[in-house]
């Protein structure tokens, strides 16, 4: 219950909030619909991110106290008011060639027009993140792993590990494919955001490379109890360890899921207010949960549940990168996570009951 406590008292406050903000725009009725949805994303955001604090807690195993409290400080600031509020302004901003104080305003008296805008650059948003969420997935895939799960898929792609950039090799040549049914009209824009995607991933890898110092990419990093951490995510000491690298990667991370889910919202709403609110509760329970995760240790108990995260990742990217021409309900986009997950803790729960300790 510790770890989850401010979560509760900040989405108490945050209820507060939305029904004053809902009741000064409808009265009673637009108190109960703001609390409504407010309460539905923040269950969608915690439903869509969940293999998302998995992910975290596998690189978080690592890090010092100090960095685990910037990670929950610091970066859900960043998370919250960062990639969920100003980072669509932004987006607005630029694309609409409009002043920040202009979109701002346009935001709270005209959602409407301010979501067209958002959605107009969808495509351009979900290939950017989508690359990123890909590559995140492949070195997971071309990593080594202490078991695997798909034993007959894993034991296979592992042996691709020894080849130099298989994993931007393949997440090219996926790109290159998802051309094939991007409007003509975007193809130049989507290509390019796509591999802005893929040049991010590499640049925190560029900048976690520089900061390893005299120390070897085969170094061992050890957890707080002092057993050694299995990079199975296929990222350098550096970001295992934490520091700026390492903060800036899950930034980065959590910034390529919450563009689907910023959008996603305003299939729900257009009340920018109520959709910041709802995604700011979700996140902020995700992120305590990465932090319960690796406290618990449940990755060690549950062999196979970061293996669950990252084919729901694979398929998140996938389903973005597909939705730079087709829509695909987020319900689906939840579902196929919630399914991995869930298979995945299943199949660790056999595995334990087969292997005793």
């Amino acid at each position: 219950m510790r770890h989850f406590l401010f979560d509760i008292i900040f989405t108490i406050v945050c209820f507060f909030i939305a029904a004053w903000w809902g009741y000064s725009r409808g009265g009673m009725s637009g108190l109960l619909v703001a609390l409504g949805v407010t309460a539905i994303l923040a269950i969608m955001e915690v439903s869509l991110s969940f293999d998302n604090a998995v992910v975290n807690a596998s690189i978080l195993k690592g890090w010092n106290d100090f960095w685990k409290k910037i990670f929950l400080t610091v970066g859900m600031l960043i998370a919250v008011f960062g990639m969920r509020l100003v980072f669509p302004i932004v987006i607005v901003a630029v694309t609409a060639n409009l002043g920040m104080l202009e979109v701002i305003d346009l935001a709270l008296n005209n959602p409407t027009k301010y979501s067209e805008h958002l959605n107009a650059h969808h495509a351009e948003i979900s290939a950017f993140g989508g690359m990123f969420l890909l590559l995140v997935f492949l070195k997971f895939m071309f990593g080594d792993k202490d078991v695997h799960w798909f034993n007959w898929l894993e034991s296979r792609l592992v042996k691709f590990s020894k080849v130099d950039a298989m994993s931007v090799f393949v997440a090219l040549v996926v790109l290159m494919i998802s051309m094939s049914w991007v409007d003509e009209a975007k193809e130049g824009v989507v290509l390019v955001a796509g591999i802005w995607g893929i040049l991010v991933y590499l640049g925190v890898s560029v900048l976690s490379a520089l900061l390893e110092g005299e120390s070897s990419p085969d170094e061992i990093v050890y957890d707080a109890k002092g057993n050694p951490i299995t990079n199975t995510a296929g990222v350098s000491p550096t970001i295992l360890k934490g520091g700026i690298a390492g903060f800036m990667y899950l930034e980065v991370l959590d910034a390529s899921f919450s563009f689907d889910g910023v959008i996603g919202a305003f299939a729900i709403t257009n009340d920018v207010v109520i959709i910041m609110i709802g995604l700011a509760i979700g996140a902020m329970f995700v992120r305590s949960m990465t932090i319960y995760l690796v406290d618990k240790g449940t990755l060690s108990e549950f062999v196979y549940l970061e293996h669950g995260a990252h084919y729901a990742i694979g398929a998140l990217a996938i389903i973005m990168l597909l939705s730079t021409k087709f829509h695909v309900p987020e319900i689906v986009t939840g579902l196929i996570g919630v399914a991995f997950i869930a298979l995945s803790v299943y199949n660790s729960i056999q595995y334990n009951r087969r292997n005793p300790t």
